[in-house]
């Protein structure tokens, strides 16, 4: 049987399930290769083969390897692709919002399975895309779209299921993590850092997606989606990116026995009422290193999942790349096509929960707080009741660098400077903030040149004798 043929027209065996890739770049091509290269073992795994029906690109010449083995299956119109009556399942690995949106909207319903790794459109429209395939009795799989090959999505929608997770939380984008790792092992500058990323292929030539915490708010809203059972889109994750990370920043994580990362935390909040509220959010974080967390390095992907029967998971591998980012669409792809072949369908969309998002300024966190301040009398009582007057307990005052020479003030007097770190017990975010506001307003601050959450300490605090 020549490429493109289906086993539909066997005399014998099962009708062959055909599939139509969208998008051939990195990750496309290792899906051409896997499906091709192991046919026998889909076949088996299936119960039918599984055949490449088209592959869409928008320009072959840019493909030649797929163009000069798979040229007949070449064609730069998806959206015919998609629409053809032989095609049972569509693959997408192109990205972005629009066109993509509505090619994947007409396949599911004309009920046809889709499998998408696009992070971004299930964070923003993937609600649309569930009740489309809900409406069509179709399967919507998307494992690819967080953590690259690692399993995450299946066991927050299927095995634990019938548990109730209370926290999802961990490193979801590789770049980030492998800036901040040569930051903290090799004491590059973020400059120096993202330079060495980008020079490795680990950051675009544009890196905002990363540094800034896009991709892992797309990430996280899947997450937090798929864990409360609630709809939550990119927009309801609070997002900062890793930018203003600096030396300073990393040092002063290490002297507190902490590494930074870039966590994505996705939380169920109970309220003193008996109130449930759900949390996500991605910032720049100390964490302990006795956690398991500050020895994830490079370009991995480490993510913990906290469930009230299954206690604590944790989730780690490679979280981007060609071939293990194809693993996951495979994956899909014989589920979806067991489906097809048994008459059965995946895990529908479930939202039945409705939490509300609490919004960041009552989230509380602990809080790193670098200040610059006149080095004389009484300083440390103004800044203590700066903390006090919001409700913000301190756990430790530290002076972190030695007095330098003489300032300048605005009054045209003179002052040396100290360098001082305050470390908070849990406070709301509103509260700091109120907090650091006041601080800046004092004429004996001249500055707060950082402020860093600190995220599950342990024994962290105790060693430096804070408690928790």
């Amino acid at each position: 049987m020549t490429r493109g043929e289906s086993s539909a027209d066997a005399a014998d065996g099962p009708r062959a399930v055909r599939v139509a890739l969208l998008g051939c770049g990195t990750v496309g091509t290792e899906v051409v290769r896997l499906i091709t290269e192991q046919a026998g073992d889909l076949t088996a795994r299936v119960g039918a083969p599984v055949e490449l029906a088209g592959v869409a690109v928008r320009r072959p010449h840019k493909h030649p390897w797929l163009t000069e083995n798979f040229g007949e299956l070449v064609t730069t119109d998806a959206a015919a692709l998609v629409a053809r009556d032989d095609v049972d399942v569509v693959v997408e690995v192109i990205g972005g919002i629009e066109p993509v949106r509505t090619w994947l909207l007409e396949a599911l319903k004309s009920g046809k399975s889709v499998i998408t790794a696009n992070k971004a459109l299930l964070a923003e429209d993937g609600p649309t895309l569930a009740e489309a395939a809900d409406a069509s009795g179709a399967d919507l799989y998307y494992e690819a779209s967080v953590a690259g090959a690692i399993p995450l999505l299946r066991p927050l929608r299927e095995s634990l299921a019938g548990d109730r997770i209370t926290r999802v939380a961990g490193i979801v984008n590789g770049t980030s993590n492998f800036i901040l790792s040569a930051m903290a092992t090799g004491g590059a500058s973020y400059a120096d850092a993202l330079e060495e990323a980008t020079r490795l292929g680990y950051a675009e030539a544009d890196p905002s997606a990363d540094v800034d915490g896009y991709d892992a708010a797309s990430k996280a809203a899947i997450l937090a989606t798929l864990a409360f059972h609630t709809r939550i889109t990119a927009s309801d994750v609070h997002r900062e990116g890793m930018r203003e990370v600096s030396a300073a920043d990393v040092a002063a994580a290490r002297r507190l026995g902490c590494t930074i990362k870039l966590l994505a935390i996705c939380e169920r909040v109970v309220a003193e009422d008996g109130s449930e509220s759900v949390s996500a959010r991605v910032y720049p974080a100390m964490v302990p290193d006795s956690h398991p967390l500050a020895r994830v390095d490079d370009a991995f992907n480490a993510v913990f999942v906290e469930a009230e029967a299954a206690g604590q998971l944790m989730f780690y591998g490679q979280g981007a790349g060609g071939a293990p980012t194809a693993s996951a669409i495979l994956g899909d792809l014989v589920a979806v096509a067991r489906n097809r072949v048994g008459g059965g369908r995946g895990p529908r969309e479930s939202a039945y929960a409705s939490l509300p998002v609490r919004p960041i300024g009552e989230v509380p966190t602990r809080y790193h707080v670098d200040l610059e301040v006149a080095d004389r009398e009484g300083v440390l009582a103004a800044i203590a009741g700066a903390f006090a007057d919001h409700g913000v307990s301190i756990a430790a005052v530290r002076q972190t660098g030695g007095v330098s020479g003489s300032v300048d003030r605005a009054d045209g007097s003179e002052h040396t400077q100290a360098r001082l770190t305050v470390v908070t017990h849990s406070a709301p975010e509103a509260a700091l903030s109120a907090t650091v506001s006041k601080l800046l307003d004092k004429e004996m601050v001249l500055g707060v040149p950082g402020v860093l959450r600190v995220e599950g300490l342990g024994r962290a605090v105790s060693a430096l004798g804070m408690g928790e």
